[in-house]
């Protein structure tokens, strides 16, 4: 059996820069807010999440 690749992989040469990072976590956070504020709770929970989950794996887990 063939070991899983990660969901998001921090060591990909893409997440070498640390924009780039804070880039993927910062996007899927704003645009949560943005769900937030349009009225609809269920995306801006979804949004916010992947980019907890984001923030967590490539800036602190790395």
């Amino acid at each position: 059996m063939k070991p899983r690749k990660p969901f998001l992989d921090p060591n990909h040469p893409m997440f070498a820069k640390a924009w780039a990072r804070w880039a993927c976590t910062l996007a899927p956070i704003a645009w949560g807010g943005f769900e937030l504020w349009a009225g609809n709770p269920m995306w801006a929970i979804l949004f916010g999440a992947a980019g907890i989950y984001a923030g967590y794996t490539l800036n602190y887990k790395r």
